[in-house]
């Protein structure tokens, strides 16, 4: 299908995407991915299995398999978040807490209803692998949210996250085949980092691969993500709504594929440099603007190619798509 760049105001907005030539772009279904749309959303129809790098280096299943547990207090969250083997841990009710729990390898975490999660404290996911982290409410941490360093195949699904110290969602250290989507993120300045320094190529070159889908940044200030070193990383299908420093931000180098977003309201949509740190490389598709600052762009042929199948959802319709379906309480769990 052809497609044409094209730019309009309404209601002196200025749209800028593509169009399809043939027609409007349609959600779909390919390779076992679920693109849903607004009516697919408000039915509850999300993804089973991750989409994009978390569905590669064999797939990331969690505690699939394992034994199930309910928790309700700190330490039963610690003793089966360190615990060897297989689990899923249903946590039921808000426990309170501080510092960085450590998770140890092939864990689910999931939030139990819509009111589910931890408040003061976050997950530390370290040199392990094959994590799932899903339907949480996660508030008021006194370090990260969530950490996830010298770790790979990683799957932050369907949480809502706000008012944390440091980051919300931190990807760093040469960790590998992450999926962050459907997450609602809000009242908090910086959002998702992707690589932890400018000094720390020798560990992160060649890693970082990590898929934005479906996520809500909700007047998140910036660092949405903030991404150092990784190529590819896709920035896909999100809804970007008054983030007041920017958007999506490539550094050191890095290769953004940023597709069929929606941003509202954002002065600086997307730059290729921040802070100290050199530029970094994107690739921008059919992204819609809405009272938007224009993307910066630099050599988007320098952006690796994505290297899993994938159809994307139309651009006109992320925006209800997101707010319908992101955060917590939409999963039946």
């Amino acid at each position: 299908m052809e497609t044409i760049q094209t730019t309009t105001r309404i209601r002196g907005w200025r749209l800028t995407g593509r169009i399809a030539s043939a027609g409007i772009l349609l959600a779909g279904v390919t390779a076992g991915i679920v693109v849903a749309g607004p009516n697919a959303a408000n039915a509850a129809t999300y993804e089973s299995s991750p989409v994009g790098f978390a569905s590669m280096n064999g797939g990331t299943t969690g505690g699939t398999g394992g034994t199930t547990v309910t928790v309700t207090t700190a330490s039963a969250l610690d003793t089966y978040l360190q615990a060897s083997g297989k689990y899923i841990i249903k946590i039921s009710g808000m426990i309170s807490t501080t510092g960085m729990h450590k998770v140890a390898a092939n864990k689910t975490i999931q939030g139990v209803g819509s009111s589910s999660g931890i408040t003061g404290g976050g997950l530390n996911i370290a040199s392990v692998s094959n994590v799932i982290v899903r339907n949480l409410i996660f508030k008021n941490a006194d370090d990260d949210s969530i950490n996830v360093q010298y770790s790979t195949n990683v799957w932050i699904d369907h949480n809502d996250l706000s008012n944390g110290y440091d980051g919300l969602v931190d990807i760093k250290r040469a960790s590998d085949y992450v999926t962050v989507s459907w997450n609602h993120t809000h009242d908090h300045d910086k959002d998702m980092l992707l690589g932890h320094s400018d000094d720390n190529s020798s560990e992160d070159l060649g890693h970082l691969r990590v898929t934005y889908v479906h996520n809500y940044f909700d007047g998140t200030v910036q660092r949405n993500p903030r991404v150092r070193f990784g190529n590819p990383v896709h920035v896909l299908n999100n809804y970007f709504v008054g983030n007041s420093g920017y958007g999506v931000a490539t550094t050191c180098n890095a290769g953004v594929l940023i597709e069929r977003n929606y941003f509202e309201n954002v002065p600086n949509s997307v730059v290729t440099q921040t802070g100290d740190s050199p530029s970094g490389y994107d690739k921008l598709i059919n992204n819609i603007l809405v009272n938007s600052g224009t993307p910066e762009t630099n050599v988007g042929a320098n952006v690796a190619a994505i290297p899993y199948s994938y159809t994307p959802e139309a651009n006109s319709t992320v925006k209800a798509t997101v707010t319908a379906g992101a955060g917590v309480g939409k999963l039946g769990l």
